[in-house]
């Protein structure tokens, strides 16, 4: 019995979406083929009429996991996306989370391709983040774009790193604020 493009299509969209939790959840190394199938009940074996490798489902994962969410389209402004990001509720939501905090220290010793995927989900992170960034003109506004968004990963790196909770809720209200002064 053949089956329509569509269902191929939807198939493919379930293992990658599969792999894409699993590898929030566990990282590059931490997951095999083999879970990922299991996760949406098919085999190992069929893996390959959809993938060549492991590394092709993983570089399809990373390129839905770096399209921005429904929280970065809500934010009007730098202090409004800062607040979503550096919450408690985001640093717990390891599973549906940003690919740079919990992939990025791992993604140096990936396939090329990956790293394409990742780099170049980094520059439209920036870029988008520079729209509501505060500044005087394009190149401020980016400056600005750049050491935020490196501050908020690092900070949600470091907050989810500790068992304590009050150091966590420090790293994240200390970051906040530095990088939207109050007051």
């Amino acid at each position: 019995m053949r089956v329509s493009r569509e269902k191929v299509g939807e198939q493919r969209d379930r293992m990658v979406a599969a792999a894409g939790r699993l590898l929030l959840q566990r990282g590059f190394d931490g997951v095999t083929v083999g879970e990922a199938m299991k996760s949406i009940g098919r085999t190992h074996g069929a893996f390959y009429a959809y993938f060549a490798s492991k590394d092709d489902l993983a570089k399809a994962a990373c390129e839905v996991l770096v399209r921005p969410g429904p929280s970065v389209k809500s934010a009007d402004t730098l202090a409004d996306y800062v607040k979503l990001y550096l919450s408690p509720d985001h640093r717990d939501r390891v599973a549906d989370d940003c690919p740079f905090a919990s992939l990025g220290a791992e993604a140096v010793r990936q396939a090329p391709e990956i790293r394409h995927v990742l780099s170049e989900g980094l520059r439209d992170a920036i870029d988008r983040l520079a729209q509501i960034a505060p500044g005087d003109g394009p190149t401020e506004r980016r400056r600005a774009a750049v050491g935020a968004w490196s501050t908020m990963v690092g900070t949600l790196i470091l907050a989810r790193l500790t068992e304590d909770p009050q150091l966590s809720q420090e790293i994240l209200e200390v970051n906040r604020g530095t990088i939207v002064p109050t007051g």
